[in-house]
């Protein structure tokens, strides 16, 4: 953030949009809360093939160039606790009937893969989603935790917007913005609408660009990614749409700072904060939207279940579309 950057309600302003007690005092889940019985049947209804494709990017990769990360974060750390070597010297396991088997455990951030952010993640001037006070983060996430949306899990009507493809691209560059007004004209022009309560997945190309470097030095370099910009608009737009799940192929759902202000992810405020809306970062996208742009239909049923992290501020996912 520059020196010069304004504080957060500064930028969003004291009357920013949100969603704070529309569903009730306690509420932890945000927008999902649109993804009911019906939007999962509608959700259904998209599915014409029966194709599958998981969404997450594979964890623990130790081929170059390893896993994307937010730069302040390292990779799982996985390692074997158990396993034939066991079995070389004196004092190995003994089971009836002589079966080995393997072991492991594993050291990572809940947030260092394909995962949903808690609604509490991010916050400013000591409030969390719903009005909750920042200070029930200190030790664990005791409010707006990422078990709530674990337990609900997230089944409804999908659409994917491949902003990349729509600005002839393999992938957007860095520091590459667009906003709600780019969003409804790539939907124009891959014939498919944004309806509400749909579950918004936007391709960059970014995670492909990642392995395709293959130079984490270069990826990393005045790391900014390309991705939605702030404007109140866009907040608007929104809130409106009552969108009920963000879903991206970057690290952080928008562009790192904004071009105009210098602020870090507002976004992650005005969006999750305000407005109550899920975040899901690091989507493997390509290969749903070359499947996607082959027959033309965007839309489908998207399904996830983030593991169920008791006091978690994030949980890693593999998210599951069928079309």
């Amino acid at each position: 953030m520059s020196e010069a950057a304004p504080k957060m309600h500064e930028l969003l302003g004291d009357d920013a949009p949100d969603n704070w007690g529309k569903w009730g005092p306690d509420d932890e889940l945000g927008t999902l809360n649109y993804l009911d019985t019906s939007e999962v049947l509608r959700g259904v209804q998209h599915i014409k093939s029966g194709e599958t494709f998981t969404l997450q990017i594979q964890m623990g990769r130790t081929e170059s160039p390893g896993d994307p990360l937010w730069p302040a974060r390292e990779g799982i750390q996985r390692q074997n606790v158990l396993d034939e070597s066991s079995w070389d010297g004196d004092g190995a396991p003994a089971f009836p009937g002589g079966l080995h088997y393997a072991d492991d455990t594993a050291l990572m951030f809940l947030q260092g893969s394909t995962q949903y952010d808690a609604l509490g993640h991010v916050w400013y001037d000591g409030k969390l989603w719903n009005g909750y006070d920042a200070r029930t983060t200190v030790g664990k996430m005791e409010k707006a935790s990422v078990l709530p949306i674990a337990e609900k899990g997230v089944v409804g009507r999908g659409v994917l917007i491949d902003m990349a493809r729509h600005r002839g691209k393999d992938s957007l560059d860095k520091k590459e913005t667009f906003d709600h007004n780019d969003l409804e004209a790539a939907a124009q022009a891959q014939g498919v609408t944004i309806e509400p309560h749909d579950i918004l997945l936007i391709r960059t190309g970014w995670m492909n660009y990642w392995y395709e470097l293959n130079n984490p030095k270069e990826f990393y370099d005045e790391f900014c990614e390309p991705g939605l910009t702030y404007s109140r608009e866009l907040v608007e737009w929104f809130q409106n749409r009552e969108i009920a799940n963000l879903v991206t192929d970057t690290i952080a759902n928008e562009v790192t700072n904004d071009p105009e202000s210098g602020v870090a992810l507002p976004l992650h405020c005005a969006l999750m904060r305000n407005l109550g809306v899920v975040f899901t970062e690091m989507a493997w996208l390509d290969d749903l939207a070359d499947a996607c742009s082959a027959d033309g239909r965007w839309s489908f049923l998207y399904t996830a279940a983030p593991l169920k992290v008791v006091n978690g501020t994030g949980a890693p996912v593999n998210p599951i579309v069928i079309r």
